[in-house]
């Protein structure tokens, strides 16, 4: 079993129709599925995307830093949000950001992380990087890192990572376990260069699963075979 797990979350998730906006059924299963794992005594940390707000990218004419800043934002009100949900079920949590000053809102100090893990906290990473021009990848590598985590999980849509998409060809292969390096020479899109890059540093694993299979989250930090996982 892992210990210290981060998260990493799509907005999407959270979304209702159209991935957009807030699904209360899908928040709902969101603490569901985290109360299993908080049970077992697991150090928590979670990042979250804003897909579900707004993606930097797709605003075509905002500067990136700009836009990137407003997908930036979007991360703090996913995280509040999850915040809440989680704390009406009664589960401690924390969000953490060095972009925004908000009373929801504890700016980043490393020495605090330990504690609020000790306390019980579940902790969510806010904000991204606090830098443009970064993924939420790349911010949950980077926070992964700082937490000392033993894994990162990856809550995906699909059931881990295919040689082929596996929407357009049936005889698509799906990968138990794959390298960093084989993903990189296959071309395989499991998270950006700068997030493999460090997690490929710093020995970090990376596990792909539909997030959308009960049960599938415990199973991944149990150590069972569960979707994709992607090693140094």
């Amino acid at each position: 079993m892992y210990n210290r797990v981060l998260l990493k979350l799509s907005g999407e998730a959270l979304g209702g129709e159209g991935n957009k906006g807030f699904s209360e059924e899908n928040m709902q299963y969101l603490v569901d599925e985290i109360k299993k794992i908080s049970s077992k005594g697991i150090k928590l940390g979670l990042v979250v995307g804003a897909g579900n707000i707004i993606r930097g990218k797709d605003l075509k004419n905002f500067k990136i830093q700009i836009a990137d800043q407003v997908g930036m934002l979007g991360t703090v009100i996913n995280s509040i949000y999850i915040k809440n949900y989680l704390e009406s079920s009664g589960l401690k949590s924390v969000v953490i950001s060095n972009i925004v000053q908000l009373p929801s809102v504890i700016p980043i100090k490393y020495d605090d992380i330990e504690q609020y893990f000790e306390n019980g906290y579940i902790v969510i990473f806010a904000g991204g990087t606090s830098n443009p021009l970064f993924t939420t990848d790349t911010a949950a590598a980077l926070r992964a890192v700082e937490m000392e985590a033993d894994v990162i999980i990856k809550a995906t849509k699909v059931d881990g990572v295919y040689n082929k998409d596996p929407k357009e060809f049936k005889e698509a292969k799906k990968y138990d376990i794959i390298t960093y390096e084989q993903a990189i020479s296959q071309k395989i899109k499991v998270m950006d260069t700068e997030a493999f890059s460090i997690c490929e540093k710093n020995n970090l694993q990376v596990i792909i699963i539909n997030f959308f299979h009960t049960g599938n989250l415990l199973k991944a930090v149990q150590g069972e075979q569960v979707g994709t996982k992607v090693i140094p």
